[in-house]
């Protein structure tokens, strides 16, 4: 995935194993040969990447493009294929730059752990690199969705990777059962650029559950895990117009123990207390009457992508958030085919209503996703791979990304193009897609994330299960926060 918050990488989801084998006494990375037509004698360059790219995928539908788009032949890139669990890739990439390894040249990157590479200068930077003209930053940072480009970028505000596709949730629906409840094309329509609020969302999706045979109304990830506090949590409580550290604008990739800690304003206590009317309806303690309840099932607090997907997909549940992957899926012609809704994510208050003015708060916020691809620093072969990294900004490249693995463009105005509207499954939902793009929230990732991430499910969670206390839960989250920050 992308990130997709469950730590695997994007289509080898389902499996969530690491690549069986080794190469170069690298435990859990194939090397995968693609010589292609490359001339003898030219500069072999290695690329960590994943599963996705081995074999005929990358040398006979991807490879060649990049030799069509400026690559010289003489640069070969050779795939060295690693576990597609995205937490088990980041602790190789640890080790190996650590280490001072001049092998691989080139590194995949979850965009959810690229700042903490940066800040340990552990990556090359491109606005520093001869080879890599300030036109193409230029390019990057005026036509890259801007959520992905700042994933990339470090405090000094110089670029250290380049995008290779952001990942956007959506909320995906079957048009069936809310066309049982009243609804139609028009309105179908209508979500497909503006979503609804969520007490809206609340209501049709009782409406589809009381006039259709289905077990669910809302599936949804929030087992105590990253996705939880990276993504989904991430995006209830942005919607409402909270944040973790006030104004993400300022705030969001620190400084760490400088920036504001806000997980007991107001706007996040009432996006918990929304998610638990969702699960236990609006006579338990600590919901909104104003929402409709007992929507979504309490397994949620169990689930991850795969488990909350599964059920949608299988026509069980009227609404059902998730990343791209599960639109291709869902809208195959064995599932739900052309009966396949998606729209934004819902939001609380719009941006205007928000409190801080930034596109990040408020509105159909989705949490950013995606990965990114940077130069290892000790690399012997860094003009070559920057020939690569520019071969790969090409327009042809990222629309073959997006046809043969079903990776999104960086670029919103790619989305637009008919070319894109064309892609099988997806390219009907592209403008859903865009609209994604453009209210793309990052987590707050910085070198302490991963342990205020962990604190953050944990209270999440336990707020959302029947007996939580929301305000309870982030007064302790506040202080544990805090800590983490003073600590670093």
């Amino acid at each position: 995935m992308t990130d997709d918050g469950s730590g695997t990488s994007r289509r080898q989801f389902v499996k969530a194993v690491g690549a069986s084998g080794a190469a170069a006494g690298l435990p859990g990375y194939v090397e995968q040969g693609a010589m292609g037509d490359v001339q003898q004698g030219g500069v072999t360059l290695q690329w960590a990447t994943d599963p996705d790219f081995k074999g005929s995928t990358w040398k006979k539908e991807l490879q060649p493009v990049l030799y069509n788009n400026g690559l010289s032949k003489d640069i070969n890139v050779e795939i060295l294929a690693g576990p597609s669990v995205t937490d088990n890739r980041r602790a190789q990439y640890q080790q190996w730059l650590a280490a001072g390894r001049n092998k691989p040249d080139l590194l995949y990157m979850d965009s959810g752990w690229t700042i903490p590479f940066i800040v340990r200068n552990q990556l090359q930077n491109l606005s520093k690199l001869g080879a890599f003209p300030q036109q193409r930053i230029g390019r990057i940072e005026e036509q890259y969705f801007d959520a992905s480009v700042s994933t990339a970028k470090g405090p000094n505000g110089d670029l250290y990777a380049v995008p290779l596709f952001p990942d956007f949730p959506t909320m995906l629906y079957n048009q069936n059962y809310l066309k049982n409840a009243g609804y139609g094309q028009s309105d179908f329509d209508k979500w497909a650029k503006n979503s609804m609020t969520w007490q809206k969302f609340a209501q049709v999706t009782k409406e589809a559950m009381n006039n259709s045979d289905v077990q669910y109304g809302y599936t949804f990830q929030a087992s105590a895990y990253e996705g939880l506090s990276c993504c989904d949590f991430n995006e209830f409580m942005s919607s409402w117009g909270g944040a973790y550290f006030g104004n993400p604008a300022k705030y969001l990739f620190g400084p760490v123990g400088e920036r504001p800690i806000t997980v007991d304003q107001p706007q996040v206590i009432n996006a918990i207390k929304m998610v638990r009317t969702f699960i236990h309806g609006s006579n338990a303690n600590n919901t909104l009457s104003k929402y409709q309840g007992n929507i979504a099932p309490p397994a949620v607090m169990q689930w991850t992508e795969e488990p909350s997907r599964k059920p949608f997909t299988n026509k069980d549940a009227v609404m059902h958030r998730n990343w791209p992957y599960a639109i291709n899926i869902s809208g195959a012609e064995d599932a739900l085919g052309q009966d396949l809704g998606v729209m934004p994510i819902p939001y609380a208050k719009t941006h205007e209503e928000a409190q801080w003015d930034t596109k990040m708060v408020g509105g159909p916020v989705a949490a950013l996703g995606g990965w990114h691809n940077a130069i290892n620093p000790n690399s012997k072969n860094k003009e070559a791979a920057a020939e690569v990294l520019k071969a790969m900004m090409s327009t042809e490249f990222k629309y073959k990304l997006f046809e043969v693995l079903g990776f999104l463009p960086p670029e919103p105005q790619l989305l637009d193009s008919q070319r894109a509207k064309d892609v099988p499954i997806m390219g009907r939902y592209v403008e859903q897609l865009r609209v994604a793009g453009q209210n793309a929230i990052p987590r707050p990732v910085t070198a302490v994330w991963p342990a205020e991430s962990s604190k953050i499910a944990q209270q999440v969670n336990g707020a959302f299960s029947k007996g939580g206390n929301p305000e309870r839960a982030m007064t302790q989250l506040k202080a544990q926060l805090k800590a983490i920050e003073q600590s670093a």
